[in-house]
């Protein structure tokens, strides 16, 4: 044969999509991994025409599990960022949305065993050290993906997957407020840089000269905001203590406004080169604790957090909805303890099979 063949599942997970692999399928040293994965999504071109990608952040994204290694936990998770017209994979990062398939992808391979009715699957995020409850619909011991439970971003509806996200704060950087402070400024822009689920650096919108209203076509052919935004993001980067950014997706850049239709806040999150469709899992969770925690750059346009009682539901709205976190926390003096954050998600199926790769990329283990 002149190409490898893997063996793969193809989940839509939340508002995001690719290929879940057995880690034990693909190689192990990390320079081979990434040219294999940059060849299954097609990295390095804007349609991912030579690969399964879909010219988009949210559509070159890769999953690969394995039994757990921790006792506590069922599968780990370990997540890649495949870049679209760049050859690059960031594996910093974890993703939420592509989390959600984790729990059916792992009965599918048989990693966990299905229950009569409900399947509870404890997933440790490789990436991050975060541990994940999913709940997965099973009656009848198989996975169920039709059912009533919508979200915004995906058409149609399905099964419910409900998620709850633990061990979440300083996932990448050890701490809630990676620099230490509520606010810093940063080229004349205010900002907070917060790490819960994800290392995201937030800003009004007004102070990048939007009203955090536009949709995301607006914000993706507006080359002069991004211009703007990246050095300041950089900067950020540095601050949070992750040094070097400019190769990497993470910290997240998020734009934050007023609501306007009944939610908590508006935002609109960038992956961070683009804007993203609707909103990330992760983010959502980090953008929910700005606007719970007082003195963030979301106090004064987050609504209905101020003096509340856990749990709370904050409702993020986004350029295709709005998406509800509920958080469960304490607060403390001048701050909050973040527990844990809950929330529900659909994901389906897509394809089953075997993804093919040049032999030139690489060999396969016979």
């Amino acid at each position: 044969m002149t190409q490898t063949a893997i063996p793969y599942l193809f989940l839509r997970g939340g508002t995001s999509r690719g290929p879940y692999f057995r880690r034990a399928d693909l190689p192990e040293d990390r320079e081979t991994l990434t040219d294999v994965l940059m060849s299954v999504c097609g990295a390095g071109h804007p349609l991912n025409i030579d690969g399964l990608g879909g010219g988009n952040a949210v559509t070159t994204k890769v999953a690969m599990l394995s039994a757990s290694e921790r006792a506590d936990c069922d599968v780990d998770y370990f997540f890649a960022q495949v870049a679209v017209e760049k050859r690059e994979v960031d594996y910093r990062p974890t993703c939420g949305n592509i989390m959600v398939g984790v729990g059916p992808a792992a009965i599918e391979m048989g990693l966990v065993p299905a229950q009569d009715g409900e399947t509870v699957v404890r997933i440790h995020a490789v990436n991050t050290g975060a541990v994940v409850e999913s709940v997965v619909q099973t009656p009848g011991g198989r996975v169920q993906y039709d059912g009533d439970a919508t979200i915004p971003g995906v058409p149609g509806c399905a099964a419910p997957i409900r998620l709850g996200f633990m061990e979440t704060v300083g996932s990448l950087t050890g701490k809630l407020l990676p620099t230490g402070n509520l606010r810093d400024v940063i080229d004349g822009i205010e900002v907070t840089c917060l790490d819960v689920a994800m290392p995201v650096m937030f800003a009004r919108a007004e102070d990048f000269g939007i009203t955090g209203f536009e949709t995301q076509q607006e914000l993706d052919e507006n080359k002069d905001l991004f211009a703007r935004m990246e050095p300041v993001r950089l900067k950020a980067g540095a601050l949070m203590g992750m040094g070097d950014v400019s190769k990497s997706v993470t910290p997240k850049l998020t734009l934050l406004a007023a609501p306007k239709h009944g939610g908590t806040v508006t935002a609109r999150y960038f992956m961070p080169w683009s804007c993203h469709p609707s909103m990330a899992v992760t983010g959502a969770q980090c953008i929910a604790a700005c606007a719970i925690l007082p003195g963030t750059v979301a106090e004064g346009l987050a609504e209905g957090t101020a003096g509340r009682d856990a749990p709370l539901t904050v409702g993020v709205e986004h350029a295709t909805g709005t998406f509800e976190v509920v958080v469960d926390f304490a607060r403390t003096e001048g701050g909050i303890d973040i527990r844990s954050a809950g929330l529900v998600r659909t994901a389906r199926l897509l394809a089953r099979g075997e993804v093919m790769v040049p032999r030139a990329v690489w060999k396969g283990f016979s």
